[in-house]
Order: structure tokens, then C-alpha cells, then sequence
């Protein structure tokens, strides 16, 4: 499938609010199964965000999602259309943005989605492209080379191809990687923007603040969904007590040594100047810290987990299924 894919005009009018709905999706590839009986659903204009370590399953996930992957166990619907027999209708409805920036390097801006609009067999490529350009920002760049834009810039004519022909799904997988936070910025409140309008959103990121700026998030880790909903939810699942200590950096690095497997703290993670040390337990968490707890150069405060602390928690429990 390529980055860009154009979506029908009309959508299946048996779809209601709830766009993808899958039941004990599994995928193996040379016998190891990457994707582990796995059930979920995504509502209509959400903004999905899906978490978790590199090769855990998330691409294949988001593919069995929306039809472009046929599992080897399970069923479900995306966009009311079966996902093993009715892919073809599924496709047509989706616009898929990589992180690899596939467009023409020697068009422009302008060219680049003009062609993209003809293609597609869009009444107006010409109208639509200055359309898109100019909700993207994009305006006064529309003769510029697509291979001379910056990475933030590319990212948007990016968007702009895949979201042109109007499609009812948009994945998105790592599409940020590289850029500065200000493009990212831009980038997200666009993507707000859209799902405002009724687009569904699928999106795989390492990004913490984009990871809270979605609507739902889910944790896949080595082929399970460990855990999803709400980031709220999903911090609140977690279970966690956390405490925040400050020092100076060489008293820090030897209290991560001294605390790391100690019993009732199950991480302990460097944030700037300052460790996060959470636990499962409260109660244990606080008898394995009271002896730091009174020492004069160690600063300690209670704070509730951040889903950096919940993400960091949930990847030490994984078991890496190449293992």
C-alpha cells in the first residue's frame, strides 16, 4: 500500500460510531506469533495512540486493524467492512502516512499534490491542492522542491497527500520522528483539527506528549495489549506510587544503584536533575525508601505517576518474544 490512498466519496452507511471493532486478532510470522489474541475497539473521530517498544507489534496491529494484514485468528470490522473479506473496500477509505517520506523529491509542492489529485480521479486536483495548502501552512512554498523542504515541512505536504482525497481513516506511524517540537506541535493540532471533522486517527509514537494528546492509547509490548483506554485509565491502572527525589547529580546516580532491585521499588528511572522511583505496592514502596528518606541530602516529594513512569513500568514487565 502506499503513503497515500484515496478514500470513496461515499462511506459504508452501515458503519455507525464505532469504526474498527476486532476480536482475538492473532499474526504469526515464521511460527512467532507477534500479535497475541488481541481484541479492541475505536470509536468514530478518535485520535488512537498506540504505545509500546520497537518490534512489540504495533505496525502489524494497526494493519490487521484496518484490513492491509490478514490475521491468522481472529475477526472484526473496520469502517463496517469485514477485515479478511471486504479489504479492498477497507483500503479505499484509508490514507497511510510512513515515516519515510515517499513523495516526489523533484516536484513541488504544488505538483506533488496536484498529481497526487489526479491520480485519484479528484473533480478538481488543482482546487483541491491550493485547499490543502493552504489549511496546511503550506502557502507560498507551493513551487518549492519537496526534496529541499525540512523535515517539519515535509511532513506536512505529507499529511496533505494522504489526507487530500478525503479519507474515513488515517494511519500515521511515527510520523514525527526527527522533527523539532514546534512542527510537532503544529502537526498535532492539525490532526486535532481533522478528528474534530470526523476522522478516525490511528497513530504509533514514542512521543509522551503526543502519546497524551490522543484521544485513547493502547500499550502493545512483544505482541500484547498490555493495557489501553484513557491516558487517565491507564495511569490509574497502573497502580503506581510515585516519588520524586532531588539531589545532586553524582548522589543521585549512586542512589539509582542502591535502589534499583531493592524490594517494593520496581523502577527507578533519571529525569534531569531528579529520580523517579515508583512501586506497585505502596506500602512496600515506602518501607524500601524510608532509610533514604531520612537522610539531609536527599529531597523527597510524593507525585502522582506520569504515563513516562507507567510506560517505563510496563516495559520491565514485558518478556521479549524473540526470547
Amino acid at each position: 500500500m502506499s503513503e497515500v490512498n484515496t478514500a470513496s466519496k461515499i462511506s459504508n452507511p452501515n458503519v455507525g460510531d464505532v469504526v474498527i471493532d476486532v476480536q482475538h486478532l492473532t499474526k504469526k510470522f515464521d511460527g512467532r506469533a507477534v500479535v497475541r489474541d488481541l481484541s479492541m475497539q475505536v470509536k468514530r473521530g478518535t485520535i488512537y495512540g498506540f504505545l509500546g517498544p520497537n518490534g512489540s507489534g504495533k505496525t502489524t496491529t494497526i494493519r490487521m486493524l484496518c484490513g492491509l494484514l490478514t490475521p491468522d485468528e481472529g475477526t472484526g470490522t473496520c469502517l463496517g467492512y469485514d477485515i479478511r473479506t471486504e479489504t479492498d473496500k477497507i483500503k479505499t477509505q484509508v490514507g497511510y502516512m510512513t515515516q519515510r517520506f515517499s513523495l516526489y523529491q523533484d516536484l513541488s509542492v504544488r505538483e506533488n499534490l496536484e498529481f497526487i489529485g489526479r491520480v485519484y480521479g479528484l473533480d478538481n486536483p488543482k482546487a483541491a491542492a491550493r485547499a490543502a495548502i493552504k489549511r496546511l501552512g503550506l502557502s507560498g512554498r507551493e513551487e518549492q522542491l519537496a526534496g529541499e523542504l525540512s523535515g517539519g515541512w515535509k511532513q506536512r505536504l505529507a499529511l496533505g497527500a494522504c489526507t487530500l482525497p478525503s479519507p474515513q481513516l488515517l494511519l500515521l506511524d511515527e510520523p514525527t520522528a526527527g522533527v523539532d517540537p514546534k512542527a510537532r506541535r503544529e502537526f498535532w493540532n492539525e490532526i486535532h483539527a481533522l478528528a474534530a471533522d470526523g476522522l478516525t486517527v490511528l497513530v504509533s509514537t514514542h512521543y509522551m506528549d503526543e502519546a497524551e494528546r490522543c484521544h485513547e492509547i493502547a500499550y502493545i509490548a512483544y505482541g500484547e495489549l498490555l493495557v489501553h483506554g484513557t491516558v487517565e485509565h491507564v495511569i490509574a491502572a497502573s497502580h503506581l506510587t510515585t516519588y520524586i527525589v532531588s539531589a545532586d547529580a553524582g548522589t543521585l546516580n549512586t542512589l539509582s544503584q542502591e535502589l534499583t532491585g531493592k524490594p517494593g521499588v520496581d523502577m527507578v528511572a533519571p529525569f534531569g536533575t531528579s529520580l523517579h522511583v515508583s512501586g506497585r505496592d505502596g506500602a512496600a514502596l515506602e518501607a524500601g525508601i524510608a532509610p533514604y528518606r531520612r537522610r539531609a541530602d536527599l529531597d523527597w516529594k510524593k507525585s502522582e505517576p506520569s504515563l513516562e513512569d507507567v510506560f517505563i513500568d510496563l516495559m520491565s514487565k514485558a518478556q521479549d518474544n524473540f526470547q
